[in-house]
């Protein structure tokens, strides 16, 4: 099963840009100028362009929360720092067990990196 979800910003290459040298996503190979879909570990993202997206951030609760579950959270963590982009949310272990960080990509979404063994 895949999941996904998709973003939309003026400039798909300035956010797929971001989910590929930051996230470590990769490219799929059927790209256009319109449109570009990052995959990782099973979760695929629609880069749109769209001339009038909101390119302000949104924190929860305006927009929504993306949370990408990964197996080594400090290893992401170090990964988004040596990129230089910037932390929306230190790392730090949250009071119902999660150890995560948030970060905000290029279309303002507001995205958690989190650990993998949390059910949060």
């Amino acid at each position: 099963m895949e999941f996904g979800y998709e973003v939309f910003h003026p400039d798909v290459d300035v956010v797929a840009d971001f989910y590929v040298a930051v996230l470590g996503f990769r490219r799929d190979e059927d790209a256009s100028a319109d449109y570009v879909t990052v995959v990782r570990d099973g979760l695929r993202v629609g880069c749109s362009r769209h001339a009038d997206a909101p390119l302000i951030p949104r924190r929860p609760p305006a927009g929504s929360e993306i949370v990408l579950r990964v197996d080594d959270v400090r290893g992401e963590h170090a990964r988004v720092v040596a990129a230089d982009w910037p932390i929306a949310d230190p790392l730090q272990q949250r009071p119902w067990g999660s150890t995560d960080f948030r970060v905000f990509d290029p279309s303002g979404q507001y995205v958690r990196i989190a650990d993998s063994g949390s059910a949060r």
